[in-house]
């Protein structure tokens, strides 16, 4: 069972996207989505994969990047098992692969379980 991330695509620089993160077959190994925590990272061409934002299990604890603080936000619909990060005023430097992690609550890439493939956003100036 894999975590999918969708909702990428070109966009024009301070436009918006929702990026949405969901188990495919509705449950993880450990049980359903909605048990973890979840975090965003992202993957520029040439650059390391950094964390964008997380949410905790039950959103409580939610925390950003410096650099997307005040224009990402990120939401969880556990009756949906659906985490969600919505990119507003987009900027070239955001130009990246997203994925979707499920696991620890934390900003280090080691501590979620679960990832998924990625869904490519490209902001254009």
């Amino acid at each position: 069972v894999q975590l999918q991330a969708s909702g990428g695509g070109f966009v024009q620089a301070g436009d918006s996207l929702r990026l949405s993160c969901a188990a495919s077959g509705g449950t993880l190994a450990g049980g359903t989505l909605n048990v973890y925590a979840v975090g965003w990272f992202r993957q520029a061409p040439g650059k390391e994969r950094g964390f964008v934002a997380g949410i905790s299990w039950n959103g409580d604890d939610i925390g950003y990047a410096d650099s997307v603080k005040g224009r990402f936000t990120i939401s969880r619909d556990n009756a949906k098992n659906t985490v969600f990060l919505q990119m507003n005023g987009l900027k070239p430097e955001d130009t990246a692969v997203y994925y979707c992690a499920a696991g620890s609550d934390s900003d280090r890439s080691d501590e979620y379980k679960y990832w998924g493939q990625g869904t490519q956003v490209t902001v254009s100036s």
